[in-house]
């Protein structure tokens, strides 16, 4: 009997995806109250503690949620799929299947990998400021515990980037539960403190914005800095909808997490507000635990923990992800892919990202010291994945979705506006730490830049001196002694003949019986069906080209590919079957297509770059590797 889904079964579906959202997709954007509010009053450019500053900040914090995340992430670039992917890279190929042959393509493509090099340096400073803010939670408890933050926070950021190696599978079962009594929490103590102080709501009219800009325009325009804070992880929800689904994620957004934070929010400033003179000096310093009664903030201290170590563990495998997606793209060289789960082809493990970043917060983290140092290099890397994201969204509206003029402007300035004025009051904290994410955001774009180009010239000079696969197959056919067999050739283009079928036949005077030429070609699209996976062209003579069509999301699984074909000649054994593999090595060019110290650069990046055979996981006993030289 067939069974139809009901609508029930629809809904309680949808809401376990929502559940799961929870505990993976919101734990950057949910750990924000534990220092958003508070460094708009005790960061680089304090604020006075009266009501004029409170509601004003507050009320920021509100529309710049309900602006950013809710009606430009969430409503509109969360329609912008790309089958059903989101983030940056996923964006940029959307667009760029429609305008990647015009005129102004490059730009949108500089664009998305920009945006995709400041990540690197958010996911740097995410799991060192989230852990951090939360260990100091303990000085609350006990002024003693304070020489035992550093170390504490320190154990607990290495811990997780060894955990890294095992999978999160396990724990992330435990994920959802954790961070929905979190969230159940911060609403909680937020409605105790709105409780006694219900006068903070008015704050929910932007007109108390205005008016602390009105009042105090310098320090309303460099509080932007800090009120960003509350938003950072906006791009979470966007990058990981694929994962969960449009729906879901904006149920959890708008019916869960969004009101527990604002709730928060709004609890923080209800209690300051009431509180006068040295009392509120002391309550800012840290007015997220400080809102708990004395007996429950150890308890709150460690859920609060356990919170940014989810929070930390959803940005690193988002590095995973994001590296994964510009490998495939051809932004960055081939790195060794561990797959960390047997039945999640997401959840992997890239251990050169994984052990960069430990260093990097490692360090981050002995050298900012705390958590409030740590603010001022983490909003402009975020302020600046937004500005790129608006512009990307820009002409989403209209070369591709074709809106109206008069309708997609208005849209684009207001989002223009807003960005640009947490991005330009963040350039503000450059020389405080801002520099960081800006140094770690120029030396990804230069290397993912470089690689592209590297590669793109590469493969234009061999493609220069390569033969017709059609001349070659009949000619060598004729002239070279066939053995039992087939041998499949690598090859980066589906033009000419690869250079490790040219120095086999030099060298060894022989061809199996069945030659075939590989290609592995990425789509920009997240996913190919599998009955388009395999294009295959009879050359004759034995001769076969074939090319692979994978998605960027998708693991280049070469031989179970291989395994589904039967119109190449018969079926491929693997035991009767060797895989031959150009590696090429650079030599010094007298007229170099690029910068002599890029050529150096891509020189090196060619070296270190992981084998053909780990990243199309190809049986080892099976490969010949064969070198030729290039000069680009």
């Amino acid at each position: 009997m067939s069974h139809s889904v009901t609508g029930d079964e629809r809904t309680n579906a949808k809401l376990k995806l929502a559940a799961g959202a929870i505990g993976i997709v919101f734990g950057d954007i949910g750990t924000s109250p534990l220092y958003a509010f508070r460094e708009t009053f005790v960061g680089p450019h304090p604020l006075a503690l009266d009501r004029l500053h409170i509601l004003g900040v507050v009320s920021l914090i509100f529309w710049s949620m309900t602006l950013v995340v809710a009606i430009q992430y969430v409503t509109i670039l969360m329609r912008a799929d790309n089958k059903g992917q989101g983030g940056s890279l996923a964006l940029l190929a959307l667009i760029s299947r429609h305008i990647g042959r015009s005129k102004y393509g490059w730009i949108t493509v500089l664009l998305g990998v920009l945006a995709t090099s400041l990540f690197y340096g958010d996911s740097m400073i995410t799991p060192a400021i989230s852990v951090l803010s939360a260990v100091e939670g303990l000085t609350v408890v006990e002024k003693r515990f304070e020489v035992w933050v550093i170390p504490i926070a320190l154990a607990l950021l290495i811990f997780l980037f060894l955990l890294q190696r095992r999978g999160t599978a396990k724990v992330g079962a435990l994920f959802a539960p954790v961070m929905i009594l979190y969230f159940v929490v911060l609403a909680v103590l937020g409605l105790i403190q709105i409780a006694y102080n219900p006068g903070v709501l008015v704050a929910l009219n932007p007109w108390y914005a205005l008016q602390f800009f009105m009042v105090d325009k310098t320090l309303a325009f460099l509080a932007l800095g800090s009120v960003v804070l509350a938003v950072t992880g906006a791009e979470a929800l966007y990058a990981d909808m694929g994962h969960f689904g449009r729906g879901p994620l904006r149920m959890s957004w708008f019916g869960f997490v969004m009101p527990a934070l604002l709730i928060n929010y709004f609890g923080q400033a209800a209690m300051v507000t009431s509180l006068t003179g040295a009392e509120a000096a002391e309550a800012i310093q840290n007015p997220f635990f400080i809102m708990a009664p004395d007996i429950f903030r150890l308890p709150l201290v460690i859920l609060a923990m356990a919170a940014t170590f989810i929070a930390s563990q959803a940005v690193i495998s988002g590095a995973f992800s994001v590296t994964h997606q510009a490998m495939q793209l051809g932004f960055i060289p081939r790195l060794s892919i561990l797959h960390t789960s047997e039945t999640e082809a997401g959840q992997i493990y890239i251990p050169f990202i994984n052990w960069a970043l430990m260093v990097a917060v490692i360090l981050l983290v002995l050298t900012f010291q705390n958590s409030s140092n740590l603010a001022s290099a983490y909003g402009i890397a975020v302020t600046g994945a937004m500005v790129i994201d608006t512009c990307l969204m820009a002409v989403l509206l209209l070369a591709v979705w074709k809106w109206k003029w008069w309708w997609a402007v208005p849209v684009i300035v207001l989002f223009f506006v807003v960005d640009g004025a947490y991005f330009a009051a963040n350039a503000t904290k450059i020389p405080d730490g801002g520099w960081f994410p800006l140094l770690v955001g120029a030396a990804a774009f230069t290397l993912l830049t470089t690689w592209a180009k590297g590669r793109k010239l590469m493969r234009e000079r061999m493609t220069e001196v390569a033969l017709p696969i059609e001349i070659f197959a009949k000619s060598a056919a004729n002239s070279a002694t066939r053995v039992p067999g087939t041998a499949i050739f690598m090859a980066s283009s589906t033009a000419g003949v690869p250079s490790a079928l040219l120095h086999n036949i030099k060298h060894n005077k022989v061809l199996h019986d069945r030659v075939v030429v590989l290609t592995v070609q990425i789509a920009e699209e997240p996913y190919v069906d599998a009955a388009k996976r395999a294009e295959i062209e009879d050359l004759g003579d034995g001769f076969y080209r074939v090319v692979l069509h994978y998605g960027f999301m998708e693991e280049t699984d070469v031989p179970a590919a291989l395994k589904l074909i039967d119109k190449c000649g018969g079926m491929f054994d693997m035991m009767q079957t060797s895989f031959f593999l150009s590696r090429q090595t650079l030599l010094p060019s007298e007229k170099p297509a690029m910068m002599l110290w890029r050529e150096k650069v891509f020189s090196w990046m060619l070296r270190n770059a992981a084998t053909a055979m780990e990243f199309f996981r190809l049986p080892t006993n099976r490969v010949v590797e064969l070198g030729s030289q290039v000069r680009i």
